[in-house]
């Protein structure tokens, strides 16, 4: 290619980093019973969708978001039980956050020498591929055997990098593990010792046994430099992509100002608005997704050649004895799942199931049965 049809080439001015990479899959689910993606599968009762139509349809969409996304705000701090001295703020998604988190650690002039993002792998992917798109670094330290994290490992990753962001999902995707505390407390007293954040990623935090915002009220001086996120798409409204990161009100007021200021619509503000006012409705269905949970357990580790790990989100990873060729079967079955065993190295022949509804669930087992 010459010099002039290199500059009239638009291509040829995005980043060449940015083309070599792979967009965020989303598998084609038309047809499918969908258990990929850790929704919720449970729809609002008919009463209270025919409620919600008539909520929305009052919204003023000529308008900018306005009041009633400050209403929210309060009506989530409420809902997370946010300490006094904690702020609150939005994003259309986790997503977004992770990318503002990000962003705020871009430094002029640092292409040589770039902030550190770390957290552990296998873990959520956008953590690292947020920090490519803001020209950052990320380390991965891998867990264990047991999806369990390796403490001195991240303790010597996080004293040789002093990485400007920890990320610990808990519980993690794509495994479901609720790490040990005591390890979580170590890592956070490293991470402040060093001047940088941690981000406790709770997204299925619904469906956890415990938050990590009781040990932030236990100990509120410990936790100066630590933030909180959530989303309300495990909660049961992946659609609405609303997601909220909490925190020391002096680190969220930074973070809050590279928010893009009308990045919640109003129709999203008054969709999650009403889930908080109808919260137990949400409440019961994560009580059934637990316990649908804990029968798939116990059925899939009843198949030969089949393990289930524990978990605490609203999935199970599973190890088969051919992850692809059951994967290719469930989806010729009409079931679609995540195939992850190429993500790394521990999650060979592994599949990410979600936890359905129990009939969801049963087609589900069939298929897998059926595919092994």
């Amino acid at each position: 290619m010459n010099s002039e049809t290199h500059l009239s080439d638009p291509l040829s001015r995005i980043r060449q980093d940015v083309q070599g990479m792979h967009a965020y899959a989303v598998q084609d689910s038309a047809g499918m019973l969908k258990l990929d993606a850790m929704e919720n599968s449970h729809r609002l009762p008919s009463a209270l969708r025919a409620e919600l139509g008539r909520r929305l349809g009052e919204v003023a969409i000529n308008r900018y978001p306005g009041a009633r996304v400050e209403e929210l705000k309060l009506a989530l701090a409420q809902y997370a039980a946010l300490p006094s001295d904690w702020s609150l703020m939005l994003g259309n998604g986790s997503d977004e956050l992770i990318s503002l988190l990000a962003m705020a650690f871009v430094r002029p002039g640092s292409a040589q020498d770039p902030e550190v993002i770390l957290a552990p792998v296998p873990g959520f992917v956008m953590y690292g591929m947020s920090a490519q798109f803001q020209g950052l670094a990320f380390h991965g330290v891998p867990l264990t055997d047991a999806f369990e994290l390796d403490e001195s490992a991240m303790l010597e990753a996080i004293a040789e990098h002093r990485p400007a962001v920890l990320y610990l999902a808990y519980p993690n995707n794509p495994t479901g593990t609720l790490w040990n505390p005591g390890v979580i407390d170590r890592l956070i007293d490293a991470q402040g010792a060093q001047g940088g954040l941690v981000v406790m990623d709770e997204a299925y935090q619904p469906f956890a046994a415990r938050s990590w915002m009781e040990s932030v009220q236990k100990e509120p001086d410990r936790h100066k430099h630590v933030l909180i996120m959530r989303t309300l798409s495990k909660f049961g409204l992946a659609g609405v992509r609303l997601g909220y990161l909490m925190g020391p009100a002096a680190i969220v007021h930074q973070l809050d100002k590279l928010r893009p200021p009308y990045n919640v619509s109003v129709l999203n503000a008054e969709c999650a608005l009403f889930a908080l006012e109808h919260q137990e409705v949400f409440a019961e269905q994560a009580v059934d997704i637990r316990a649908e949970r804990e029968r798939l357990v116990s059925a899939l580790n009843a198949l030969p050649g089949v393990h289930a790990y524990p978990s605490e989100a609203n999935m199970l990873l599973v190890r088969l004895p051919d992850a692809a060729k059951t994967f290719q079967g469930m989806k010729a079955r009409k079931v679609l799942v995540k195939n992850v065993s190429t993500m790394h190295a521990l999650l060979a022949n592994c599949l990410r199931l979600t936890v359905g509804t129990q009939s969801e669930n049963k087609q589900m087992l069939a298929a897998l049965q059926a595919s092994l």
